[in-house]
């Protein structure tokens, strides 16, 4: 926009100056020979009262000093073929003004001739004849133009250079309003435009703001709303603690409190994350945390005789997710393959190393299915485990993918933590 302003206001000076130093131009062109005719005239008809009374000897005299003087040569042509002054030959011009008995300007190749006649000589009509050379028409154009041009030139300077002020002083804060929005779908919820430039742009930046505080207002609320609802499952995962506790066979008990208190535990992350949603975005160790949700889940594959294949690369493996979003959404995969396929299907966990950081594949040998929306499941569940898994892809760089048909595979690549080889 801002050379845009300043291309236009150039193009425009352009056609004003051009409009009005053209004309200049001829009219200094002009002025210049008509000051140089003007002289020429002057001197040749200050002979013509000496011409009319006097006869050629006493008349040399005066031409040859009226010659001696610097500016335009003069010759003067009785009618009896005499030739006084500065020599030269008979020119049709002459001629014409002799037989015409008027004055006459005649253009010639080098110059142009001011004629001027004297009549009631005795045997006719003479001539004074004087010359202007080419040169002298235009002496000193040059140096006028040139000023003319640098005039033009500094004008036009001049106007590019306050357009482009006055552009910068409206792109400047639309470039600012530019970076708070991106600041803003960044996550950073405390940007705010300074409110600048013209009247109009100052109204975008105080809705802008308005914008980000009523943004920040309701991600603030969902997030209490978040960390509320978390918090009111602790009353039930006490009760069923206890209740754990209290049965009578000891290894069973161990095993549902140990449930109990992990499903305590990924509340409690939940909590903290709905808290902490501003922050940076977490890194964790994905071998660490692979392994230890295979080991959890491995527990109940037995108890339905899955079998289970875990591979996973040398660890450790960064990746630019938290524990508990990885924990979460590695479960969350898990927990589709026992709840959607029968008891017995295997399935296998896969963890390599990529250039960019890591891929997580999680297949089984179940019947497969078609990946929905948000919130939409043909099982009777929320439908949103596999959102889970693919916002936890995305939100580390990287992507997630679904493949279709007999089983199902579902490949998590997640970006490398930064600052971390």
């Amino acid at each position: 926009m801002r050379k845009r302003l300043a291309v236009l206001v150039a193009a425009a000076m352009s056609l004003v100056l051009v409009a009005f130093l053209v004309p200049l131009a001829i009219l200094l062109r002009s002025v210049t020979a008509d000051r140089a005719v003007t002289a020429a005239t002057a001197k040749a008809q200050s002979l013509t009262s000496l011409v009319a009374t006097s006869d050629a000897a006493s008349l040399r005299p005066a031409v040859d000093q009226l010659n001696t003087t610097a500016g335009h040569p003069v010759t003067v042509f009785l009618p009896d073929g005499t030739v006084l002054g500065a020599p030269t030959p008979r020119t049709p011009g002459v001629a014409l003004a002799a037989a015409q008995g008027s004055s006459l300007t005649v253009e010639d190749a080098g110059g142009r001739e001011i004629l001027v006649a004297v009549q009631g000589l005795p045997r006719g009509t003479a001539v004074v004849r004087a010359f202007v050379e080419r040169a002298e028409l235009t002496r000193g154009l040059g140096a006028a133009w040139l000023v003319l041009a640098g005039l033009g030139v500094v004008l036009l300077a001049l106007g590019v250079f306050v357009a482009d002020r006055l552009a910068r002083s409206i792109v400047r804060p639309v470039h600012e309003l530019a970076a708070v929005s991106r600041r803003l779908a960044e996550g950073d919820l405390d940007a705010r435009a300074r409110p600048g430039g013209p009247g109009e742009v100052r109204s975008v930046a105080a809705a802008l703001n308005l914008l980000a505080a009523r943004i920040r207002d309701l991600v603030r609320q969902e997030r209490e709303a978040v960390a509320d609802i978390s918090h009111r499952l602790r009353t039930p995962l006490t009760v069923l603690r206890l209740d754990a506790e209290s049965l009578a066979d000891p290894a069973e008990a161990e095993r549902i409190t140990g449930h109990a208190e992990s499903l305590e535990r990924q509340v409690t992350a939940l909590i903290d994350q709905a808290r902490a949603r501003d922050s940076a975005p977490g890194s964790c160790d994905a071998v660490a945390v692979v392994r230890a949700r295979a080991e959890f889940w491995s527990v109940l594959a037995q108890d339905q005789d899955r079998a289970a294949t875990v591979s996973l690369d040398d660890g450790p493996l960064p990746v630019a997710v938290g524990e508990a979003e990885l924990a979460a959404s590695l479960d969350a995969l898990l927990g589709n393959v026992f709840a959607h396929t029968p008891e017995g299907t295997a399935y296998a966990i896969r963890l390599t190393a990529t250039p960019d950081g890591a891929r997580l594949e999680v297949t089984d040998e179940g019947p497969g299915f078609d990946e929905g929306e948000r919130g939409a499941s043909g099982a009777g569940s929320t439908g949103l485990g596999l959102d889970i898994a693919r916002q936890t892809a995305r939100a580390s760089g990287g992507e997630f993918t679904v493949t279709r048909g007999p089983g199902a595979r579902i490949v998590l690549d997640l970006g490398k933590a930064l600052g971390m080889p």
